[in-house]
């Protein structure tokens, strides 16, 4: 293994753990803890091994240089605490951050081999954390935790990078949301399609529990991709599947009776008033397949019976007592998800791991799916899947009328190698909202990348009292939320590396919040940034302005005050300080203290899941990128069948818009004769 960090870098990872850890008991040396970030980056593609590198150079510069890595830990602790946890000064701010990668790789320690040689993990075992297959499930209505591989992709749908085609009828660039329903579409109507995918393929039989190794296989960056100016983190898959690999499957509609705020942004009206007249009638049959495709059913209470239940139950207590009509009319409910159907054999098995990918065959993402479906060796012409290939440029010819005619596709292997694949009838986009706006703009179609919005989350963490182990790892990640029309929360927990970094908090504060890791429930909110940022040279731009902050305080206010109602001691917002609020606090003071707490985007830690927008449907082809259809303006057969074409934020989760979007555009649409 060619280790990422040099000598120095190793010294100053070693002299953070040993700071950060400082008077309390480690469960592994520093020295491992260099060892597994230098593992762990390792397996991360990209550059952002580098830049992590570069900023352990800022760190050391900031903290004193020599002085710092020759200082006992006590001195450093006080310097660290000085200079970069109450420092309001934004590189300090953004230095502070690197604060996570220490933390991941302490609590995200694995002992070689497989699960069972990590049932003795000497961090697990000082969390009380069990790994799966430790888990007694006896219980009448447990659910045994059981591998089921049938459902994987099998090794004949790929193409060799040494048998790469020189040409075929579609090419569909990304196999996530969009570009799996677009490419099962595409071979539906008889058509040879090519997927392109830039990530590596990740059956479940592949996908174990070892977080930091599969979050750097499985995400984008390692999941350690930011905006431009490092203030909000953007999650997205990087693997055959996409982004439903790692996601927590839920499939929520922008307009949905009883599932979503009556009182909320009607997004169709939006859209039509911004000149994208999306008929709801004929989305709605495109969310109708989908749904039926994928099984999407309400979750069952076992699998969620918590962590759940705990933000509903506080929700309950804090509507009665509150006299806004929008949270009396808020939605509380269950997760609809794409886990289908619910036989003993594909039904979840509730380990807490969405977000590393399912080892157990069990969600239904695109491997599972849309994409077996493309790939059926039952039709005449069967799409196949190109991995780890990146997409590059789009090659145009000149039409008659002046329109563009997509007809080959450039890409780069993942050893650099480079090939050109002609496109016999078309070309679809569908490799996500910033790759796609990225790609159509490297390809000529300047005016992607614009208006791009996102939902962010923001968690909660919140401590129950002494003796209420609640053990929240042991169930779905995800399982209720609260539409309260401007802002959503919802349920939310992670195993221990992960949790980790989401914890907030420093040096003992944050020690002693993770040995409570039995006693944490969790909760995130989620608050729109409408057409806010744009791509500029392939990163994403957006700042939040006043307003998002505004709405930002009071959601993390209200499900502050739902902890304290369901019975919880102290409450740890993700705030870069890391402080504490206490059940005395009236709601005033909660009020209060978000009010003094969060005056910019870099006090406190933000992220998203759900990008979208960047090419934009408009009727009018100066103001948007593709048209009703969403192929591109001016023309004849390039598609964007992503999330990246809607004009506008949607304000819940994406991912069955993008697939119902897709379909929308493509589904027996004969779009390529």
């Amino acid at each position: 293994m060619q280790k990422p960090f040099n000598r120095l870098q190793a010294l100053m990872i070693k002299a953070m753990a040993e700071a950060l850890f400082h008077n309390r008991k480690m469960a592994i040396s520093p020295n491992q803890v260099v060892e597994n970030l230098q593992e762990h980056f390792s397996n991360i593609e990209g550059k952002k091994p580098v830049e992590i590198g570069m900023a352990l150079y800022g760190l050391l510069l900031v903290l004193g240089g020599p002085f710092f890595l020759a200082a006992p830990p006590g001195i450093r602790k006080n310097l660290i605490r000085r200079r970069l946890q109450k420092s309001r000064i934004d590189l300090f701010q953004d230095i502070a951050r690197t604060k996570g990668v220490i933390l991941a790789g302490y609590y995200g320690h694995w002992q070689p081999g497989d699960e069972a040689a990590n049932f003795d993990n000497p961090i697990y075992a000082d969390l009380d954390f069990e790994l799966p297959a430790q888990r007694d499930r006896s219980a009448p209505g447990e659910r045994p935790v059981r591998r089921e591989p049938d459902r994987d992709l099998t090794a004949r749908v790929f193409v060799g990078h040494d048998a790469v085609p020189e040409e075929t009828d579609v090419i569909v660039i990304g196999s996530g949301a969009g570009g799996a329903v677009a490419a099962a579409a595409v071979a539906d109507e008889g058509h040879e399609a090519l997927i392109i995918e830039a990530g590596g393929h990740y059956p479940s039989s592949r996908i174990t529990h070892e977080e930091a190794r599969m979050t750097a296989r499985l995400f984008k960056d390692g999941a350690l991709q930011t905006t431009a100016d490092r203030d909000i983190i953007v999650f997205q898959g990087r693997v055959v599947g996409g982004s439903t690999v790692i996601n927590n499957g839920i499939c929520l509609r922008m307009k949905h009776k009883d599932l979503v705020h009556p009182d909320a942004e009607d997004v169709y009206e939006t859209w039509a008033r911004l000149g994208a007249p999306v008929s709801e009638t004929d989305l709605s049959r495109s969310y109708d397949a989908v749904e039926q495709a994928l099984d999407v059913a309400e979750i069952d209470r076992i699998v969620g019976r918590n962590n759940g239940p705990h933000l509903i139950d506080g929700w309950n207590k804090y509507a009665a007592q509150s006299d806004d009509p929008m949270d009396h009319k808020a939605v509380t409910a269950w997760f609809r998800k794409n886990y289908g159907p619910t036989t003993p054999n594909s039904e979840c098995v509730y380990c807490g791991y969405c977000n590393t990918g399912c080892p157990y065959g069990r969600k239904k993402a695109m491997p599972e799916s849309f994409l077996a479906h493309a790939t059926s060796e039952a039709r005449s012409k069967p799409a196949r899947i190109l991995d780890r290939a990146e997409a590059t440029e789009i090659l145009w010819d000149e039409g008659a009328n002046g329109k563009r005619i997509a007809h080959a596709v450039e890409i780069t292997l993942s050893d650099g190698r480079k090939r050109t694949i002609r496109a016999r009838k078309g070309v679809v986009v569908a490799a996500g909202a910033l790759a796609s706006s990225t790609l159509l703009h490297d390809s000529g179609i300047l005016q992607s990348g614009s208006n791009i919005s996102l939902n962010i989350a923001c968690p909660v963490v919140a401590l129950m009292p002494e003796g209420k182990e609640v053990n929240v790892w042991n169930e779905d990640q995800m399982a209720t939320y609260v539409d309260r029309g401007d802002f959503l929360i919802e349920s939310h927990f992670q195993p221990p590396m992960s949790m980790a970094t989401l914890v907030p908090g420093w040096f003992e504060d944050h020690y002693e919040r993770m040995k409570n890791y039995n006693r944490l429930v969790s909760a995130g909110v989620l608050f729109p940034a409408d057409r806010l940022g744009y791509m500029d040279n392939g990163k994403l731009k957006l700042k939040i302005g006043e307003n998002e902050l505004a709405l930002l305080r009071r959601a993390l206010a209200t499900m502050t005050k739902v902890h304290f109602l369901n019975g919880a001691i102290e409450v740890y917002p993700a705030l870069l300080r890391g402080q504490t609020l206490t059940s005395d606090m009236s709601h005033a003071d909660i009020d209060a203290f978000y009010e003094t707490a969060i005056v910019e985007p870099d006090d406190v830690v933000l992220s998203s899941s759900h990008p979208h927008g960047g090419n934009a449907i408009n009727i009018d082809p100066d103001k948007g990128v593709v048209d009703l259809n969403q192929r591109v303006h001016n023309t004849t057969n390039c598609y964007v069948a992503d999330a990246s074409v809607m004009p506008s934020c949607i304000r819940v989760n994406a991912q069955l818009t993008t697939m119902a979007m897709a379909h929308r555009a493509l589904a027996g649409k004969r779009r390529f004769g």
